[in-house]
C-alpha cells in the first residue's frame, strides 16, 4: 500500500514534470521474477525506472538510510521503505556483496522484480564501467531468473551528483530483451562463468545506452579522479606559494634599490 501511494505521488509527479520517454517496455514480463540490470548515472535512477513500470521494483540501499537518528532519519527510512528499497548492512567480512545477493534472491523467490546496478556505484563521468560479477551473476544463476538490461539516458543531467535542485531535462529509459542464463545454473561458484555472464549483460547495456565503455571498475575510476584532483590542488597551492615567495623577494629587491639610491 505504501509503495502504491509513493508510486502514485512521486512516480506520477516525475512523469508529469519530466515526461521520461521509454522504449522496450514490452520486454518487462507481466508476472514472475526478473532482474533489471541497469547502468547508474544518477541518484534519481531508482525513482525514474519504477515510475514508468506497472510492477513493483525492489532495489537495495545502504543501511545508513534506514538507521539515521531523529525525525529526519525516521522520515528518510520511511521514504526509502515506501519506494521499495531494501536496507543492506555493509559491515562484516564480505560486506554488502553477500547481503545484496541474499536480498536479491529473496525478492526473486517471491516472484518480484529485483533492480541492480552491476557497476556497483554511480558513474563518475557518464561513461559505462566494468560490471562487478559477484552480485548480478550470482543472483541470476542461483534463481534462474531472466536478466533484463536497462539503459538510463540523461538522468545525470536531470540531477548531477551533489546537486539538490533538478534540471527540467527529459530523460529516457531503454529496456532490452531478457537474457537467459539458465545454461549456467548451478555454476555460480565458477568465477569465469560469473565474469562471462556479467560482461554479456554489460555489453547489452552499452548497446542500449550508447555509452563509452571503460574496462575498469567505477570505484577505481573514482579513486583516480579524486587522486588527480588532489594532485592538481596541491600543484596549484605550490604554484601560489611560489608566486608569493617570488613577489616577496621582488619587493625586497625594490626596497633595497630604493634605499641604495637614497
Amino acid at each position: 500500500m505504501i509503495y502504491g501511494a509513493m508510486k502514485f505521488s512521486i512516480g506520477g509527479s516525475l512523469k508529469l514534470a519530466f515526461r521520461p520517454w521509454v522504449e522496450g517496455i514490452e520486454n518487462i514480463p507481466a508476472e514472475g521474477p526478473a532482474i533489471l540490470a541497469s547502468n547508474h548515472l544518477s541518484f534519481s535512477d531508482s525513482f525514474f525506472l519504477p515510475a514508468v513500470l506497472d510492477r513493483k521494483v525492489t532495489f537495495i540501499a545502504k543501511a545508513e538510510y534506514f538507521t539515521s537518528p531523529g525525525v529526519k532519519g525516521k522520515l528518510t527510512a520511511a521514504f526509502f521503505k515506501g519506494v521499495g528499497q531494501l536496507p543492506v548492512d555493509r559491515s562484516g567480512a564480505r560486506g554488502a556483496g553477500e547481503a545484496a545477493i541474499k536480498s536479491g534472491i529473496e525478492v526473486l523467490e517471491h516472484g518480484e522484480l529485483f533492480g541492480i546496478y552491476p557497476e556497483g556505484t554511480r558513474s563518475p563521468d557518464g561513461r559505462l564501467y566494468r560490471g562487478k560479477p559477484g552480485g548480478l551473476a550470482r543472483v541470476a544463476l542461483a534463481t534462474g531468473a531472466p536478466v533484463i538490461p536497462v539503459a538510463m539516458i540523461d538522468t545525470e543531467k536531470v540531477q548531477p551528483p551533489g546537486k539538490i535542485m533538478p534540471k527540467m531535462i527529459r530523460p529516457g529509459i531503454r529496456i532490452g530483451k531478457p537474457l537467459d542464463f539458465s545454461r549456467y545454473q548451478g555454476m555460480e561458484g565458477d568465477r569465469f562463468i560469473l565474469r562471462s555472464v556479467t560482461d554479456e549483460v554489460m555489453y547489452e547495456i552499452m548497446k542500449l545506452s550508447g555509452q563509452e565503455y571503460v574496462d575498469i571498475y567505477a570505484t577505481a575510476a573514482k579513486r583516480q579522479i579524486a587522486d588527480a584532483a588532489k594532485k592538481k590542488a596541491e600543484a596549484e597551492k605550490a604554484e601560489k606559494a611560489g608566486h608569493a615567495v617570488a613577489e616577496k623577494k621582488s619587493k625586497r629587491r625594490g626596497k633595497g634599490k630604493a634605499e641604495a639610491g637614497a
